[in-house]
Formats: C-alpha cells, structure tokens, sequence
C-alpha cells in the first residue's frame, strides 16, 4: 500500500485541492511539503501530535518536510478557533519558544544531510514593506472572500481587529515565498485551516501562474466532537517537564473505549493489518489496546525506555497500590496545619481536584481512597509522620492518583 491510500485507510485525510495530482506527488516522493507552527508556548502539544506523524509518515516515503516555525506570524496570532485576542509576545520570548520546538520535532523530524528543513517566516515577513506588500499581494485578496472563512467567524463576534485579520494574508504569504525559495509544491495543516491554506494556492497562481496544493488532516478529536490535548491541569505538553512520560502515558492509556481504536490507526506506526485484527476487539481487550496506544505514543515522544518505565509503573500501581515511579506531589512542613493534614488539602495540593469544594465532593461520593483505604470523612485528617518515607498513596476515581510525601 501507497503511503497516499495508507494515509487515507487511517482515516487522516479531510479536505484537498486536487487529489489526483496529490496522490501522485506523495505517493513518487515529489511533495515538498510544509506545515506551520506558531510559537505560542515553549513546548509543542498534543494538539500537535497529527501534524508531527503526517510529517513522519510522508519523509519515511521519500517526501521532504519543511517544518515552519511562525516567528513572524507568532507577532500576529492565528485567530482560528478564538473568540479572543492572543497575547502579544516579546521577540525573545518567540525565539525561545522556536528553539524548544526544533528539539522535540527531531524526535519525528529526520533534519540530517537536508531530509528536512526548518525554516521560521520571521526572516521574510519582518523585512516587508507595508506599501509594497499591498500593492503586491493584498490586491490579489477579496475582502469580502476573506470574511465567510471559518477562521474569521467566531472572532467576528466580540471583534476581530486589523491586526488579526492579516493572518491569513501573511500565512498565504509563507506559502508563495516557501513555493519560490525551497520549491515547496504542497502545503498541510489542520482541517481549521483550509480557508488559509486556499488562500496561498490562489497567491501562487495569481503572482506566479504555477499550481500548488493543499491538503488538510483530520482534526483529532474524541467520540464527544471535543478537541484531544487539555485535562483538568490544562495541556498535554511533550516536553517532559512540563507533562512527564508517566502522565503523558496515563493521558491516552485513560481514552474513552469508543476512541482507542481510532486514535491507534490515526496516530502509531503500527502496521494497518495489525490494526484491522484488533477492529472486533471489546471488554478486557479494549484495556490492552488501551496500553498498546499509550505504550506507542510515549515511545514516539519519550523513547521506548521512558514508555516501557511508565507501562511499568501504570501497571504496578494498579496491581500493588505502589510504585516508585508514579507521579508524586511533594509536601514540605509549611503544608502541615497543627501538623496534620486534612484529605480535602492533600487532594487540592496534590492537584487531584482544583478546589475544596470539589474535594468535598469527591470524597462524599466515595471516590477517594488513600493506600487501598475509602475515605468517607471528608475532615479526616493525616499526621504529618504519615507522609513521611514513602508517603500515601492518594487516588480519586480509578485512574487519577498521587503519591503524596513530605519532605
């Protein structure tokens, strides 16, 4: 199988320009093809997690990816998918950000002998002359096309401002200086961002007479049509000090049963025979394929010994209660009050629940254990020696837990 007809079996492709012509370009290793990230936060998300293994996906078969870091665009922000206005964000705090991104992608990215290339839009948009850029390209744009894209909409709502509105000018702009520079024919992105990626075909074609295309991805959601990547903490980061191997495991090992199967043909490199075989899977074995998704998106991200450590430990957590490898909240004595502590703090200091209510709450409901034990006294109250050593093992429900120590 094709990689064209491979991607399209997993369930990846939404929208294209020109599918005849796609399919022959990747499936020959003849697409160049970019994808944009803008430098919001110094780590990439899971959010990130298709736009990485489609690039993977299309090198392994030959094609050449060029990763575009929107240092130039990070100045603006993408108002796709917002209802407010992005933060303004410093020059140097955009660098940094860029130089975090160029480390995690290595871990899809072959960069070596130019497989692959890097490239931040900052080194073109922020010489560009205003009037020359309006003359050039903003006369090929309709103000009237621009506002029925999707992008705009729900910005359009609370007040989409002049500065955002330029984003699709300048995305389109990458394209056509990508197209001319690097002889980039393709560009792919997620499904949120076709009006965009339209608009830098149209450019290509308007300033230079030659086609280029555009393809977007599925975006990845769950079975509830929600966004895959936020949890009670916020992002799911892949920088491990901002999500540890351990919880990044747990995120997808915690996958509704409607969604693991979906989400191991749409994101592992696993074959597509071995995937089909598991299509009748259900009960006990969705668990398994569970682990199977968890055990190879960590290994993608993390490396196999960082994702075998955190199967590990997942596993002897919940077969013994313990483990030294679990995710662990550190007290010190300022925490202690009388020198004790009350379930309800343990669980809002551990991060199990954002607030004492919650707390209340979960406790009340009878789903709170400490060591194995249920907890139904929501005033219960741990002598600090309790924490000491090895500390307690906290959890609420079934999969969300902590060790607790005080140091």
């Amino acid at each position: 199988m094709k990689i064209f007809e491979e991607l399209k079996a997993r369930g990846l492709l939404a929208q294209l320009t020109d599918e005849e012509e796609i399919r022959e370009l990747v499936n020959n290793g003849k697409a160049t093809f970019y994808i944009g990230f803008d430098p919001t936060a110094d780590s990439l998300h899971v959010g990130h997690f298709m736009a990485l293994c489609l690039m993977k996906r299309l090198q392994m078969a030959g094609n050449k990816p060029i990763a575009l870091i929107g240092g130039g665009t990070g100045y603006i922000g993408d108002p796709s998918g917002r209802t407010d206005m992005r933060s303004m964000m410093t020059p140097e705090v955009i660098q940094h950000n860029c130089d975090c991104f160029k480390e995690q992608m290595s871990r899809f990215i072959d960069f070596s002998d130019g497989k692959a290339l890097m490239v931040n839009n900052a080194d073109w948009l922020l010489k560009l002359n205003y009037i020359e850029l309006l003359r050039e390209v903003g006369a090929h744009f309709s103000v009237n096309r621009m506002l029925t894209a999707e992008c705009y909409k729900q910005r359009m709502e609370k007040g989409l401002s002049f500065l955002e509105f330029n984003y699709m000018i300048m995305q389109s702009y990458d394209f056509y200086m990508l197209f001319q520079k690097y002889g980039c024919n393709m560009q792919f992105g997620g499904d949120d961002q076709w009006s965009n990626m339209l608009g830098g075909t149209e450019l290509i074609r308007r300033k230079l007479g030659k086609d280029a295309y555009a393809m977007t991805i599925t975006l990845l959601l769950n079975s509830e049509g929600k966004k895959m990547g936020k949890t009670q903490k916020g992002a799911v980061w892949l920088d491990p000090k901002k999500t540890s191997p351990f919880d990044f495991y747990q995120y997808w090992r915690n996958v509704a049963d409607a969604d693991v199967l979906r989400f191991i043909r749409m994101l592992t490199f696993l074959p597509l025979e071995e995937i089909d075989a598991m299509d009748s899977w259900e009960g006990s074995q969705l668990n398994k394929a569970k682990e199977i998704l968890a055990f190879e998106l960590t290994k993608l991200v993390h490396g196999e010994e960082e994702a075998q450590a955190a199967m590990d430990s997942a596993r002897s957590l919940f077969a013994s209660g313990n483990s030294q490898q679990m995710p662990t909240s550190t007290l010190t004595e300022d925490d202690l009050e009388n020198g004790g502590l009350d379930i309800v703090s343990i669980l809002v200091k551990s991060g199990l629940v954002p607030s004492r209510s919650e707390g209340r709450r979960a406790v009340q409901q009878g789903g709170v254990t400490v060591d194995g034990e249920k907890i139904d006294d929501f005033k219960k109250v741990f002598a600090g020696e309790a924490l000491e050593g090895e500390g307690i093992i906290v959890k609420r429900g079934k999969k969300n837990f902590k060790r607790v120590v005080l140091k």
